[in-house]
């Protein structure tokens, strides 16, 4: 647990640091990511030796104290959330084109790895809502680091979030009313399908599809992030709307009564399958390459919700084991694309799709990590994607009754391929002849490269994966 601790303080500290010193340089924040990475790689190697861990802050237990617990997905979560940083603070600090250089963004990247790092160890509902806090006045204020032209989204985004967190609190509110108590564990035992608990977990649920932009409740993030300085959109994309997300599985799975998950899992299922279908055409439409990206994240967290709804309605843990390697392809994929989109932006000045002609032939290296994170989104083997939704699809073509939701993924895939495709295609037509001479940054592109060669890397170790995230969350 100490590792894990660690793995908390170091962005924390790191942050006051930044402000006392008033520092604008990435090299902090870079060295803090990677020991932050080391302690987190630390943690994950004594819980998978020795078991979960628990800490009561100030030595009080629950009730009254605060809990917080090292498992194996929490180590797991903690590692990957470092691991992005490092590559996104790396790429902050050296391209030209990040619009983070020389801004705040250093502390408060720090802070919302920090966020992060709490909501990932914590198992008390009203310390889940400071988290989810402190995430989102985080990320508010990141985006509005690109300027003036950010502001509404940013404001969207803010008011949104505070709307989901009022209907979060008040459902707190309900079961400490109804229960007594806040813990996730003690909920566990005696959580009845009542009128009131049923009412505190919608309107919890409605509030974290809010702010995890989890269709319909999504209208806020294509916009935030496509306006966002390319490093917040990164992070945004990959880790931001994951915290949300966790604890919708956290309080589905763990405290929610049986029976009552069973009946809201076709919910979320049925949500899961629309953003695959309406958020990828959303993607498919736009003429804007960051809001096409923007777009297909809303579509590829319906394979996350569609897993998370079949695990409830099914009572399978192996769909766990799906619903977490979605978002671990999915995060890769996302920071590679978001990178490689703002690359494209920046040295081509422009924002349009239909002006990528040629950038094949300018921007090689950026294009083939856009093209190789996309593929893993369209789910194309051997990558993390493709393992994610063939561990997904197994279930789903055992049985006849089982095939619409086979189809619905179906569906999901064939607009992914379009909104992906579409990029790649525009971009090996022939240059315009009057074109002027770009000098795009190669060492920005390698970065982006780098999470799209992992996440097809995911692949080679596949089946162990596969074995330890279903033992993780049985």
């Amino acid at each position: 647990m100490n590792f894990a601790l660690a793995s908390l303080a170091i962005p924390l500290l790191t942050a006051l640091w930044l402000l006392l010193i008033r520092s604008r340089s990435g090299f902090w924040v870079i060295g803090s990511s990677l020991l932050s990475l080391l302690a987190a790689s630390a943690a994950l190697y004594e819980v998978t030796e020795t078991g979960s861990q628990a800490f009561a802050i100030g030595g009080w237990d629950a009730p009254l104290g605060i809990r917080l617990e090292l498992g194996k997905l929490s180590a797991l979560l903690l590692t990957f959330t470092a691991l992005i940083h490092l590559l996104v603070a790396t790429y902050a600090e050296r391209s030209r084109h990040s619009q983070t250089r020389n801004t705040d963004y250093w502390p408060l990247s720090c802070l919302l790895h920090t966020s992060l790092a709490a909501l990932w160890l914590s198992r008390d509902l009203f310390n889940w809502y400071v988290t989810l806090e402190l995430l989102a006045l985080v990320a508010v204020a990141m985006i509005i680091l690109s300027g003036p032209k950010s502001h509404k989204p940013a404001l969207r985004y803010l008011l949104l979030s505070l709307a989901g967190s009022l209907c979060y609190l008040l459902g707190v509110a309900l079961l400490y009313g109804r229960y007594g108590v806040l813990d996730i564990g003690q909920l566990a035992g005696v959580t009845e399908s009542d009128p009131t608990t049923r009412t505190a977990l919608l309107i919890m649920s409605l509030g974290l599809m809010v702010k995890g932009a989890l269709w319909p409740l999504h209208l806020w993030l294509p916009a935030a992030h496509a306006s966002a300085p390319t490093a917040v959109s990164a992070l945004m994309s990959s880790l931001v709307v994951k915290g949300p997300l966790f604890i919708l599985w956290m309080l589905w799975s763990e405290a929610a009564p049986v029976e009552l998950s069973r009946e809201t899992g076709v919910l979320f299922a049925l949500a899961g399958i629309f953003a695959l279908i309406f958020g990828g055409w959303s993607a498919l439409r736009t003429p804007y390459i960051k809001t096409l990206v923007a777009y297909s994240t809303v579509a590829q967290l319906g394979y996350a919700l569609l897993a998370l709804g079949l695990l409830l309605h099914w009572q399978q843990t192996d769909m766990s084991a799906a619903l977490w390697l979605f978002v671990l392809a999915h995060g890769l994929a996302k920071v590679s694309m978001f990178l490689a989109a703002g690359e494209i932006q920046g040295t081509l000045g422009t924002k349009r799709v239909a002006a990528l002609n040629g950038a094949t032939q300018t921007m090689p290296l950026a294009m083939f990590a856009f093209a190789v994170a996309g593929g893993s989104l369209i789910g194309l083997p051997p990558s993390g994607g493709f393992v994610a939704k063939w561990v997904l699809l197994q279930p789903l073509m055992a049985e006849p009754a089982h095939w619409p939701w086979a189809v619905g993924v179906l569906l999901g895939t064939v607009v992914s391929a379009a909104y992906v495709f579409r990029v790649v295609a525009i971009s090996f037509n022939r240059a315009d002849t009057n074109q002027p001479d770009y000098h795009p940054d190669p060492f920005a592109q390698w970065l982006a490269m780098l999470p799209a060669l992992l996440v097809w890397g995911l692949a080679l170790m596949s089946e162990p994966l596969i074995l330890w995230l279903t033992e993780v969350t049985r």
